[in-house]
């Protein structure tokens, strides 16, 4: 696909995405590489363009160098986000209380532990939405739960069960809850789609996504 159709195709992606204002982001593209820059309104919105962005065949990677912008009527000291990030997670009964919040100028941290992954991005996703966070750094560390042979042929199940993915093209390795993703694949999407289907296994603590875009 040529850099100018693809830049077109992420375009109309973006302002097909009703959460996002396409309106302040440029796009660019060069060999397969989006790139995305301007300015959001929040990080939700700067986590939803860029899956946007990915969902365009043809985009092999992604940069993403947009800024949130509050308004100044709407920034919030960091106290005041670490108490209502504390109070949303506190709210959402699948996060554990070992789940521990760090704000600095806006940028929120997440650490402590779970026993799963979709734990871990429930609480990224409880707090990417309050009013103030300019970014979110997840450190949660998953516990290890199961062997390495059971967690290799649960996602290879998994992918095989999927009819938007190429299974037959991914090779998958484990090393305890450690998974390894390589081979091809069609989209980023696709990409994508693999790695969060590795990280819903049972035992998953680290995925690392070797699967190339072709």
């Amino acid at each position: 696909m040529k850099d100018l159709d693809l830049q077109q195709n992420v375009m109309d992606e973006l302002n097909w995405e009703p959460s996002v204002n396409a309106a302040h982001i440029g796009v660019a593209a060069s060999d397969g590489v989006v790139t995305l820059t301007g300015t959001v309104s929040s990080y939700a919105e700067k986590d939803a363009a860029e899956s946007a962005a990915g969902r365009v065949y043809g985009v092999k990677g992604i940069a993403d160098e947009l800024k949130v912008v509050y308004p100044s009527d709407k920034q919030v000291d960091d106290a005041s986000i670490a108490k209502r990030a504390l109070q949303v997670l506190s709210w959402d009964a699948m996060i554990p209380d070992t789940v521990k919040v760090r704000v600095e100028r806006g940028w929120l941290t997440l650490s402590g532990e779970t026993s799963w992954n979709y734990q871990r991005d429930a609480a990224a996703f409880d707090v990417q939405k309050l009013s103030g966070v300019v970014g979110v750094t997840n450190e949660i560390t998953i516990k290890p739960t199961v062997q390495a042979s059971v967690v290799k042929e649960q996602i290879v199940g998994a992918l095989g069960r999927n009819a938007q993915i190429e299974a037959e093209n991914i090779i998958v390795t484990t090393d305890g809850g450690r998974v390894t993703l390589a081979g091809d694949v069609d989209t980023w999407y696709e990409r994508d789609l693999a790695e969060t289907t590795a990280w819903s296994a049972a035992g998953v603590t680290q995925v690392s996504n070797k699967l190339t875009v072709i």
